[in-house]
Parts: C-alpha cells; structure tokens; sequence
C-alpha cells in the first residue's frame, strides 16, 4: 500500500485526507493541532508536528517511509514539502521554487527576471524603506497596496486611501504585524477583473484545468467573498491569462504539482498577483473545479505526488459557484433556513463556520467568514444565480 503524507490536518486539507482513504492509500497526516478536524477521519496515522518543523517532519516522513508527500490550500508548509521531497527522492518541489512561491518578494523577482507581467514592487523591512517605497509608487501615479511578504489568506493586506502620514503608518504596523519575517511588500495597485488559475503540472508541463472569476471585499482588505467557473471574460483575454499563468509556473520552477495562480486583469493586460505552488482553497479545487468541469484536482494531485498517472482531462463543461455569507458585525444570536437553501436545485453544500453565540468582529482575511454556499448550474451564470437565490435564503439574528 502506498504511503501519503499530507501536511495539515485543518478543515483546509480534509478533502485531500479523505480523498487519500478513498483511494485506499496509507494516510499520514501532520498537524500541531492534537484536536484537526483532519485526524478524525477512520484509518489515519497521526503525527501531531507543526507542518513548517522541518526536522521533526523530516523524521516522521523517514520513520513512515512515505511514498509522497504533499499539502493543499496553504503555503506554510510548503517548504517543508520540498525538503522532504528532496532528502527522500520524492517528487515534489524543489527548495528553490518553494521560497520563490512562499515570499512574495522573491516571487517578485523571479518572474520579473522572466519577463512575466507583474505590478510594480518594492520588498522592505524598515519604516524608513517603506516610506521610500511609497513616495516612489506614488510618483509613478499609481495608488498602492501593502502586503507581508510571506503570509496568506488575505492576512495583513492593506490599499492605501491617501498618503498622509497617520494612513502610513497603521498600513506599516497592520501588515508588519502578519509578516513572519518582517519583510513587507508594497506594490502598485492593480486596477481590473481579478481571476485565479487552477493547473497542474506534469513532467514539466503546465495544464490550466480552469479559470475562476472572483470577488473581494475590495479595500482595504480584499477578502475573497465568491468565486464562480468557468471565467465569463472574453475567450482572447482568458487564452492571455492562461499563456501568463504558464509562464510563471516555469518561473517559479514548478514541473510537477498544482499551482494557483491569482491574476489581475489591467490595462496593460493580465498581471500576477500572486502564485501558490499547491492547490488553491477556498472550496476552489476541491468542489468548484471538479463540478465545472468534473476534473478530481485532488486525486490528481496525490497522484502526481506519488508519481502514478494523474486523470487530467476534462469530462464536462457546467457551471458552479460559491457564495460567502457577508455577515461581519455581531453576536450570533440565531441561523434561519439553512435547511430550506439546501433544498434548491444546484445547491452542492452549505455550511456554516461560525455559529450561534459567537461574536463577529468584521471580515479582515479569510478565517473571519461566516460561512458558505456552493452550486452546480448549466453554465457559470446559472451556478451564480443559484447561489445567490440560496445565500439570501439564510438569515442570521444578530445582537
């Protein structure tokens, strides 16, 4: 029996653990956590080990002579695939592309030097550079965003309003305050549709499977709060998002593996807003793009990592979206009809991540949503609309 290690046992990598038992593989999953969601599952062998504790993970891997290892929808652990991937002959990425694809700056940099479209940037670390860094943004007449350097989820990003000093400021110590290493990101402010590509790449080639509309909150956190497939854009704009998309993975180094590619649509055309070298979350890979297109991203996925033949082709061509719940202020007194928006026809799932009794205290990165609804259509505009019909549906009674 082949043996998987998946890094995370959080609801985020649920699917790929219970899609590894499907499979009948032999599942270790890795998690500091003691009580993930993810170890629950019948069957699994638990190893309780911060998914970024190289050594310790590098220990269980070699104790369980694991045949893959691989993670899904966070890019903590994605150095410690590498090195793991690495020490033990596994296929995986390598310890370059694995920084290139967890620092925004070196991500930066390196599809800059490949001619890959991106946004003006700057790295920084110190007050003094980020004022710097700012004035020149600001000189060039664009508006500017600021990011940690090496964080997710939408964690400490902030567009600023003005350049007044006191906006400066909060701007610096919200997003020094999510960055690991200190290091922040300030960048110019991309104007445009904002899309996601999901691909997989095998032997060194890159295959977009789809490509996923989304909305934010916009400023200033730009919380995702929907997506929806496949991308209603124009056919010659989506095979220029997909030639970018390609070009990155190559940039970023990765040959074998899922990406998730975020792309910002400009005036000057389609440029990278950031790359993940694993599956992208928020519902995407695991329920969206199986249902548009009924591509199993995740079983591909564990199969590209254990070095079997991955099922890439695409079997159908629907629609499906996802909805989150825009509630953000408030004690969660009472959740109405979530029973009655499960009955509509499209409806695939509705769930509810914060509950009755828990306070709400607005939506600044993704952690802070309330909860979801996910449907199938005929096509993308059905899949929304159906989701849309369903999330008005439920009502929440605050206090």
């Amino acid at each position: 029996m082949k043996k998987i290690m998946i890094l995370g046992a959080s609801i985020l990598q649920l699917p790929a653990i219970q899609k590894a038992k499907e499979m009948n593989l032999d599942v270790i999953a890795v998690d500091m956590n003691p009580e993930a969601v993810g170890f629950r599952v019948d069957g699994i062998k638990k190893e309780i080990i911060s998914t970024i504790d190289i050594p310790a993970v590098m220990e269980a891997a070699q104790k369980h002579q694991i045949d893959g290892i691989m993670t899904l929808a966070s890019d903590m652990p994605m150095r410690t695939v590498a090195a793991v991937a690495e020490k033990m002959n596994l296929i995986g990425i390598d310890h370059d592309t694995a920084i290139k694809a967890t620092n925004k700056a070196e991500m930066r940099k390196a599809l800059k030097e490949n001619n890959v479209p991106v946004p003006m940037f700057f790295q920084v670390n110190t007050k003094e550079e980020f004022y710097n860094a700012v004035q020149k943004i600001k000189d060039a007449g664009y508006r500017c965003i600021v990011k940690p350097a090496d964080n997710s989820g939408s964690r400490g990003i902030d567009l600023l309003n003005n350049f007044e000093q006191e906006t400066l400021d909060r701007a610096y110590e919200y997003s020094k305050r999510s960055s690991r290493s200190g290091d922040l990101m300030v960048e110019e402010f991309m104007e445009g549709a904002e899309v996601s590509v999901e691909t997989l790449s095998i032997n060194g080639e890159c295959h977009v499977i789809q490509i996923t509309d989304k909305m934010t909150t916009g400023a200033p956190y730009f919380v995702e709060m929907g997506h929806s497939q496949p991308s209603q854009l124009p056919k010659k704009i989506k095979e220029q998002i997909s030639q970018v998309a390609i070009a990155a993975n190559k940039a970023i180094g990765i040959k074998n593996g899922p990406s998730h590619t975020e792309i910002k649509v400009t005036k000057d055309g389609p440029k990278i807003v950031e790359l993940g070298a694993r599956l992208g979350g928020d519902n995407i890979t695991t329920h969206l793009t199986p249902l548009s297109t009924g591509v199993d991203m995740v079983e591909a996925c564990i199969n590209i990592a254990l070095g079997m033949s991955a099922d890439i082709k695409k079997k159908y061509d629907k629609g499906s979206a996802i909805r989150y719940f825009s509630v953000d202020y408030g004690h969660i007194k009472d959740i109405l009809y979530v029973e009655e928006a499960r009955k509509i026809t499209g409806v695939v799932q509705v769930s509810i991540v914060h509950g009755k009794g828990e306070e709400l205290d607005g939506i600044r990165s993704s952690g802070d949503r309330v909860g979801f609804v996910i449907t199938q259509g005929y096509n993308a505009q059905d899949a929304i609309s159906k989701v849309e019909e369903a999330s008005s549906i439920v009502k929440f009674e605050l206090c």
